[in-house]
């Protein structure tokens, strides 16, 4: 049998696009010997003192309150239950249309079965040290730069690990498409001195 690999995903659950890769990424991990764990970035820590447009400004001051609770809930169940709140927030937000407020939060907490009082943590900065360490610890391999998706992957070379922004793909692919898409996102990601492949995106979210 194939040995399973970890694969670590930071996410911040306002980004649709990172909300399709982790789509992607359960996909993949049907298909490959793979273990996906979640991790919390945050793109309101991302554009601390960027001069930003105003409602994207309006955005990042919300932002904090997803973020805090994620945090929130992996200090009190462990870091594997932001598999399952992640997607209890991220069908909220994205395919729900929920506002970033407490009902969505106490929604998404009972859900995974946590107590729906830690919706509190949105309002407060006192879990801020651990969400800005999870955040530099996602962000320090690929720069900041770049925003969410972010991947950590085994590299080519055992122990070793290769850091990467994106996929950035719209729909998820299935089965073992999604398995293809990842054969190769490996393949170049693990070239030495490989950095970049982008082209203009013609094409909103597609969440199916």
């Amino acid at each position: 049998m194939t040995e399973r690999a970890t694969v670590d995903m930071w996410f911040d659950p306002l980004c649709p696009w990172a909300w399709i890769t982790s789509r992607w990424l359960l996909e993949v991990e049907k298909v490959r010997p793979l273990d996906i764990r979640f991790n919390v970035m945050s793109l309101s820590v991302l554009n601390e003192g960027r001069d930003l447009p105003e409602q994207y400004q309006q955005l990042m001051t919300k932002g904090w309150g997803p973020v805090r609770v994620c945090i929130a809930a992996a200090e009190a169940a462990g870091p594997q239950v932001l598999r399952d709140l992640y997607t209890a927030l991220g069908n909220r937000i994205h395919l729900q249309k929920y506002e970033l407020d407490e009902k969505l939060f106490r929604e998404a907490l009972t859900e995974v079965g946590l107590d729906p009082e830690l919706a509190a943590a949105a309002t407060t900065d006192s879990r801020d040290e651990a969400l800005r360490a999870s955040h530099n610890a996602g962000m320090k391999p690929v720069g900041t730069d770049v925003g969410t998706p972010v991947i950590h992957a085994p590299g080519p070379n055992p122990g070793e690990t290769v850091a990467f922004f994106g996929p950035v793909i719209t729909p998820a692919p299935k089965g073992e498409a999604a398995g293809k898409l990842w054969d190769g996102v490996v393949l170049v990601a693990g070239t030495p001195g490989f950095y970049e492949l982008k082209r203009s995106r013609d094409l909103d979210p597609i969440f199916d």
